[in-house]
C-alpha cells in the first residue's frame, strides 16, 4: 500500500505542484513553505460487557467487511475527546447511553476507505454495564453503521468472525487479558 501522502500532488494552500516529500510523515511546498503532516486519525472500539458476562457486538452494515462482526466504535470527530467520541459512537450504533468507559489499550491501524489507506490510532475501551441485563437489552437497537446488534457470552466470542483485522486482533488481545482461549 502506498504512503497516504503520495495521493496529494498539489499544495492545499497555494496549489503549487512543488509539494514534495519533506520526511516520512510530511510534505512541504517548495513555493509557499506550507508543511502538511499525515498524522493518524483517532478511532475507538468498545468491549461492552454486561453482568451476565455477555459482550455486545454489531454486524457491519457497510464495507469494508460488510456482514461480519464488529465492535461498536468509529472515528473521533474534531472538537471532541476520545471519551466523548466513544460514547457518541456507542449511542449512534446501539442506542445505549453510557458514561463508564475504561481505557484498555491502543494499536496502530490502516483502515482502507475509498481505496485509500487511512492511518488510525485505535483506542479500545471496556464498557461495563452493571444492572439488569434485560433492561440494557431492551434499549439496544442497531443503527448507523450497524446492521444488527448481538449479545454473545464472552466465552463464546470467536475472533475469526470479526472482519476487520484490527478489531480481530483487539478481540484476541482482550480475550487473552481475560485468560480465555482466543480460538
Amino acid at each position: 500500500m502506498e504512503h497516504p501522502l503520495e495521493l496529494f500532488r498539489f499544495c492545499p494552500v497555494c496549489g503549487s505542484a512543488r509539494f514534495e516529500v519533506n520526511n516520512f510523515k510530511s510534505k512541504q511546498c517548495r513555493d509557499c513553505g506550507f508543511s502538511y503532516y499525515a498524522n493518524p486519525c483517532s478511532a475507538t472500539a468498545a468491549f461492552i460487557v454486561n453482568d451476565l458476562d455477555e459482550m455486545l457486538v454489531v454486524r457491519r452494515a457497510k464495507q469494508p467487511a460488510k456482514g461480519t462482526l464488529d465492535l461498536p466504535g468509529g472515528f473521533v470527530d474534531m472538537g471532541e475527546t476520545v471519551e466523548e467520541g466513544m460514547c457518541r459512537e456507542i449511542k449512534e450504533e446501539t442506542g445505549l447511553d453510557v458514561h463508564d468507559i475504561q481505557y484498555l489499550f491502543s494499536s496502530p491501524n490502516v483502515y482502507l476507505y475509498s481505496g485509500m489507506g487511512v492511518h488510525t490510532l485505535d483506542m479500545d475501551f471496556l464498557v461495563p454495564l452493571h444492572g439488569d441485563p434485560d433492561a440494557f437489552k431492551a434499549v439496544v437497537r442497531a443503527a448507523d453503521d450497524a446492521a444488527e446488534a448481538l449479545w454473545i457470552p464472552v466465552s463464546q466470542v470467536n475472533p475469526d468472525e470479526f472482519g476487520l483485522t484490527s478489531i480481530r486482533h483487539a478481540v484476541i488481545r482482550y480475550l487473552q487479558s481475560r485468560h480465555l482461549p482466543d480460538r
